[in-house]
């Protein structure tokens, strides 16, 4: 199904693509924090799809397993939903937001207590062919 026969276009799908081909997925709640599931996102956007999960596959840090479980279903969706190849595929757009934040109480001396945040991440990917992200770099 292409863009056009699509009956109607989520709000979500309108702001990461717009009109153009791709597909997208989302992790949301996510337990790991914003900020170091950012370093794991930025080290893939722009790459080809093939290229970033090997990069995810063998990166040691701890998001790279959600990450590459997203960008997993982001290419599902492109190949089933918009009929896309798999080879031709870019992560175009890679963000992740900041979740709601689990307060939690750690006993200290003195009858005291500070706050732990246990912070968690929505964290979205989506891809679209090649020649429509180098379009949008040469347009700008």
């Amino acid at each position: 199904m292409s863009t056009t026969d699509r009956q109607r276009v989520s709000a979500r799908r309108e702001s990461l693509l717009g009109d153009q081909p791709g597909a997208f997925a989302s992790a949301r709640y996510s337990r790991i924090t914003p900020m170091k599931a950012r370093r794991v996102v930025d080290m893939v956007r722009g790459l080809p799809v093939d290229e970033a999960l090997a990069l995810l596959q063998f990166a040691p840090q701890a998001a790279s397993e959600t990450v590459y479980k997203v960008l997993e279903s982001a290419i599902a969706n492109a190949e089933t939903t918009e009929g896309l190849e798999r080879g031709d595929l870019v992560v175009s757009v890679a963000q992740v937001d900041e979740g709601p934040t689990m307060k939690r109480w750690r006993p200290r001396a003195q009858g005291r207590a500070t706050r732990i945040n246990k912070r968690t991440s929505h964290i979205t990917l989506a891809v679209q062919p090649a020649e429509v992200v180098a379009g949008k770099k040469g347009g700008k």
